[in-house]
């Protein structure tokens, strides 16, 4: 591959596994999280597998924080070819009569903010190269209305438009956005989370109608196909990979 991928939420889950098959595939890995052991870990790995990595702890709604990661981007490795943001947050299935300013705000930090902060910082490079490729991983959430809580499937229906708002308007400057829309995926995202009764009662309503669990695997195959040149044509699209469950 030859290029530079800045990947968040890679210490874990679909962020780990796309930067492990990025790396795997030739691409310099840049490893952003706010979980610092576990990136510590991570670049060892890539770098044992012979792979390139640079760890970046990093929290996605801080502007300071990603100025921070793209200087060190650029005095390492000149300008960021992909960015994919996967770093996310659920909101407890909350409901909007119960949900609190404090927690849609959190949400909406990291699930929407920190995007489009990462976007704003990572185009004029790309622009400039006249080259870049924008992954954003949305959810089946931002797709219906009935997979989450308020906050996060508000958050997920605005990554899809930003991604839709970026694939468009800069389309004419080799610049390509796309979104993946998992379904339900094995990862920790969920690991302390305390679903609100009611909200997990409504949003679960059709759990069964879900063919199977996907892997983080499966969603960074799709983000690696994106990435490379194999989807040039491929602009502000949001590709559903979620076993057919929304084929339902």
């Amino acid at each position: 591959m030859g290029k530079t991928a800045v990947i968040t939420g890679a210490a874990s889950g679909m962020g780990k596994a796309t930067a492990l098959l990025f790396a795997s595939e030739g691409a310099n890995v840049v490893l952003a999280d706010l979980h610092a052991e576990e990136l510590e870990k991570l670049e060892k790995q890539i770098s044992a597998e012979g792979g390139v990595a640079m760890q970046k702890v990093c929290n996605v709604a801080a502007e300071a924080d990603w100025q921070d990661l793209f200087k060190s981007v650029m005095d390492r490795f000149g300008v960021a070819d992909i960015l994919v943001n996967n770093a996310g947050i659920l909101d407890d299935f909350m409901p909007v009569d119960k949900l609190t300013d404090e927690l849609w705000d959190k949400v909406m930090n990291v699930n929407l903010r920190g995007p489009f902060l990462a976007c704003r910082l990572a185009l004029p490079g790309m622009l400039q190269k006249g080259k870049g490729v924008i992954i954003n991983i949305a959810s089946v959430g931002g797709l219906q209305g009935s997979r989450a809580g308020a906050a996060y499937t508000t958050s997920k229906f605005g990554l899809i438009g930003l991604t839709k708002n970026i694939g468009f308007m800069y389309a004419q400057k080799g610049i390509r956005c796309n979104a993946i829309a998992p379904g339900g995926v094995n990862t920790n995202i969920g690991k302390n989370s305390h679903p609100d009764p009611f909200g997990y009662e409504r949003c679960t309503a059709g759990a069964a109608s879900m063919p199977r669990m996907g892997e983080s695997e499966e969603i960074a195959k799709v983000a690696l196909f994106l990435a490379s040149d194999d989807s040039s044509f491929v602009n502000g699209e949001v590709l559903t990979v979620d076993g057919g469950w929304l084929a339902y």
